[in-house]
């Protein structure tokens, strides 16, 4: 008997670990496997006249990763993560500078009045993160295939198809089932308003959910293997764990894999989650949450199909894709919870000098771009024009109560950016066409971030000194 240890590249979640080391176990002259996610390796024990290390590795090699004898030098690993670390920094403010990323980041976390469509719409184009978290999932069900099919082209790809199906009608229900249970919960506890309300709540939520699409997309480039503690799996099927399969068996796992999708801790999905639960109505939960699902069906059906077709090599390079577009997107949704909760005001104002003539050189210049104030009888003036996509900054002083008034065009006004809040200040508005006007009085000095109810929209207050 012969023992080894393999270096393993290409794991993106745990249920990988689970399918190399189900399919190792199958293998004739292998006694023992033990495949671990978190240091990417393998050891083996086999009877090297059955079965020779070439073949095992091989064998890893034909599941779609790639296995090692040596583990990568320290120099190329250092060079892989500074490399990469990159792209995702030069990418993420490349994407926030055009403003691409409020179409790429899940857009609501509580709002309950919106249209089904435009669930529809979210969940069409979030389906990109669903490629990239659940890629590698729904490609082990839709590309598993019988030795009977293997000869037939056309038998293949009927399965093919027959397995993303399975599987994406499992998320589908999975997802309204669970869209049910929160609208109930919701309508029992009373939540809906609290969430509806609370921006720092909204925040908060945003904040984690951002931080667990980090630390995933992360784990899925491999880039920090202590990061790997952190990871989820979903609860396979009894008859997956190294048994025989019967046909039926076969048949049926797409499905309840895709049942068991929708208990998975992802962004976009917890965003719809809380959707469902401020609505606080079973019906309206369940139907939110399947338009949602619905809208992801497009991409995810038909990716399996496509990168089946154009080899191994593509579909690892559209997974690490993927997993650099969740690390964006979960610094995306960060960005909008820190904004939300008020913690960007926080910040600004530990960092920027308390009067006019300490102040950063970089705030004093935002100073000069920003929509000043004319006071009148002890009341501050401040007026300004609602731009779609877009908040003005202005600057105002301490201690004297504020009249705000923006000017809103009908066609300014969007599903972004109609409702607007001040955390700092509690205080929010709802534009409508015309003239609206915001009241508040700034206590402290200092740099406040305001933001749309969906945090993806910011500007500055700058209060300065009496």
């Amino acid at each position: 008997m012969e023992h080894t240890k393999l270096y393993i590249n290409g794991m993106t979640c745990i249920n990988c670990q689970t399918r190399i080391q189900n399919a190792l176990k199958k293998q004739p002259g292998i006694t023992r496997a033990a495949v671990s996610y978190e240091t990417e390796t393998a050891d083996v024990l086999y009877d090297s006249s059955v079965i020779s290390l070439e073949q095992i590795q091989g064998l890893i090699d034909e599941l779609g990763y790639s296995a090692s004898v040596q583990k990568a030098s320290h120099t190329k690993i250092v060079g892989q993560i500074l490399r990469e670390l990159g792209i995702i920094v030069i990418l993420y403010f490349l994407l926030r500078h055009f403003g691409i990323l409020n179409y790429l980041a899940p857009a609501s976390l509580a709002d309950a009045q919106m249209s089904y469509g435009m669930l529809f719409v979210i969940g069409l184009i979030t389906s990109v993160h669903c490629i990239a978290m659940c890629g590698g999932i729904n490609l082990s069900q839709t590309l598993q295939k019988s030795s009977e099919q293997s000869a037939n082209v056309s038998s293949i790809s009927r399965a093919m198809f027959q397995n993303a199906a399975a599987y994406n009608a499992g998320r589908i229900i999975s997802y309204t089932i669970i869209g049910g249970i929160l609208g109930g919960i919701g309508a029992i506890t009373g939540m809906a308003g609290t969430l509806q309300t609370s921006s720092f709540f909204q925040g908060l939520l945003k904040l984690l959910a951002g931080a667990l699409m980090v630390v995933m997309g992360i784990n899925m480039l491999g880039l920090f293997p202590r990061l790997r503690r952190f990871h989820l799996q979903i609860p396979l099927p009894h008859f997956q764990k190294g048994k025989p399969q019967k046909a039926s068996h076969k048949r049926r796992t797409p499905f309840i894999i895709g049942l068991f999708n929708g208990l998975m801790p992802c962004g976009p999905l917890q965003s719809m989650q809380i959707v469902a639960l401020a609505s606080a109505n079973p019906f309206t939960g369940a139907l939110s949450m399947f338009f949602f699902a619905l809208g992801t069906i497009p991409l995810m059906l038909g990716f399996g199909s496509i990168v089946a077709g154009l080899g191994k090599h593509f579909t690892k390079q559209v997974l690490k894709c993927g997993a650099i577009l969740v690390v964006v997107m979960g610094l995306s949704m960060m960005s909008q919870g820190t904004a939300l909760s008020g913690i960007n005001s926080k910040i600004n104002t530990l960092f920027s000098a308390k009067d006019e003539t300490t102040m950063k050189t970089s705030d004093l210049n935002h100073l000069n771009d920003s929509d000043t104030d004319m006071e009148k009888d002890g009341i501050q003036y401040v007026s300004s024009t609602l731009e779609s996509g877009h908040y003005p900054d202005i600057t105002v002083k301490a201690g004297t109560p504020v009249k705000w008034m923006i000017h809103a065009e009908k066609s300014s006004i969007n599903g972004c950016n109609y409702k607007i809040l001040l955390p700092d200040f509690d205080t929010e508005c709802v534009f409508e066409e015309g003239d609206n006007t915001i009241e508040f009085t700034p206590k402290k000095t200092g740099i406040y971030t305001y933001s749309c109810w969906m945090g993806m929209i910011t500007g500055k207050i700058y209060v300065e000194s009496e």
